[in-house]
């Protein structure tokens, strides 16, 4: 009789509950599901809670809900400290788990190269703490420019640096509340007069797609009234103030899409890391010298065809299914196939009805790109009663031009950035 073994992951993300799914069909083995929060998070979604058209609990639901019917799967909300190679155990805050086999799976926080003191005066975008500040933030500067609309143009000033997809999603989400869906709901200020500036320190934006979607995306935003400001380096940040080589930006808020890192765990595992921080792991998903244990997603340096794969969510999801067969197996002592990514393609909405999708040679753009994203995202977003309700949500949107989800939730004189 094979002896039972212990499976930890660690994140309920994409390529944490991709394992965690697989894994739980074998009924021999335990596995434990270890995350900082109690629910799995759609983290493509994120803006769209920023920009209130979507509530938190459409793009989240809870790890238990979505293993409640896996008996062989133990759930543990907890915060992971460390790392026992050798020992083969995992240290939380208020827990040690050992292991046989541990796939980590935590994901990247926001990053600034280096820069660490400019977190304290911008807003990232990586859980729904960041995406409920934000629109707090956003919430309260039209309300304040309502009360005093000599100050309209102060307060209703935006810079969102970095021009990768989270900071063009945000920049047209934003820009389409200004101007469509606030336009009839203020008296004292004309909401249109909302300034957005995209910062973006390459030469074009959405460097990943095709040179022509990029290009069709910054007309696109300046179409919606974005100001896009290319080959430009951001030099200095300071409270309500971004220091580029063109001179001072003056705005009342700050968003930080430009760039994230790995959690600060992978600086303890002592293995070696790549420019980033990234763990670099072998053809296996896996340490060298420690075959049981997977790194996948964010956290991950894996180099195919020279190159490292990046860190979106198909990445993540097709290495945590492949850990779980990695792991199945090990277990029957089945040599195992070095990991190939499949190539799902990429996309990035810009506004509504429209969008961009790439996978070559299918290139599209506009409502046929924006279709496209839109069942892509809901395919792919867990739970059925997710799913339904943020249906639901998009049609009531797209016919109405509204954004229900714009509760202010706390007074608005505690509106002070939290340091994290």
């Amino acid at each position: 009789m094979i002896p039972q073994k212990n499976v930890v992951v660690v994140g309920a993300g994409f390529g944490g509950l991709q394992a965690v799914k697989k894994l739980s069909k074998n009924k021999s083995l335990r596995i434990t599901l270890i995350d900082r929060t109690n629910h799995h998070l759609f983290a493509p979604l994120l803006y769209q809670v920023a920009t209130a058209t979507l509530s938190p609990a459409d793009i989240a639901i809870p790890a238990r809900n979505l293993t409640r019917k896996k008996r062989n799967v133990t759930v543990l909300m907890d915060n992971v400290v460390s790392i026992d190679k050798e020992k083969n155990l995992v240290i939380c805050n208020e827990k040690t788990v050992s292991y046989d086999y541990l796939i980590l799976a935590m994901g990247s926080k926001t990053g600034y190269f280096g820069k660490n003191e400019w977190e304290k005066y911008t807003y990232g975008l990586k859980d729904l703490s960041d995406a409920l500040r934000i629109r707090k933030k956003i919430l309260t500067s039209f309300e304040e420019a309502e009360k005093n609309p000599e100050r309209s143009r102060e307060l209703l000033n935006y810079v969102i640096i970095g021009g990768g997809p989270t900071g063009v999603e945000l920049a047209g989400s934003i820009a389409e509340l200004s101007r469509h869906i606030f336009r009839n709901e203020f008296r004292n200020i004309d909401t249109a007069n909302c300034k957005v500036t995209l910062i973006e320190a390459g030469s074009r934006l959405l460097s990943a797609f095709d040179e022509k979607l990029s290009e069709y995306t910054r007309k696109s935003l300046e179409e919606r009234g974005v100001n896009i400001i290319l080959n430009t380096k951001v030099e200095n940040i300071e409270e309500n103030k971004v220091y580029i080589p063109q001179g001072i930006l003056h705005t009342d808020l700050i968003i930080w899409a430009a760039g994230v890192e790995p959690v600060p765990i992978v600086k303890n595992l002592n293995v070696p890391l790549d420019r980033q921080n990234r763990v670099i792991v072998n053809q296996f998903c896996t340490l060298e010298n420690f075959p049981n244990i997977f790194v996948i997603g964010d956290m991950a340096h894996f180099e195919e065809n020279g190159k490292p794969l990046p860190g979106i969510s198909p990445v993540a999801m097709q290495q945590g299914r492949y850990a779980a067969s990695s792991i199945f197996n090990d277990i029957k002592g089945i040599k195992n196939q070095p990991f190939k990514y499949t190539d799902k393609g990429i996309m990035a909405t810009i506004g509504r009805k429209d969008a961009i999708a790439e996978k070559d040679p299918l290139k599209l753009k506009g409502f046929t790109g924006w279709l496209a994203w839109l069942f892509v995202h809901l395919w792919y977003q867990v739970g059925f009663k997710n799913k339904v309700s943020i249906l639901v949500t998009w049609m009531w949107s797209y016919l109405t031009f509204g954004a229900s989800a714009r509760l202010i939730q706390s007074p608005i004189d505690s509106d002070q950035k939290e340091v994290h």
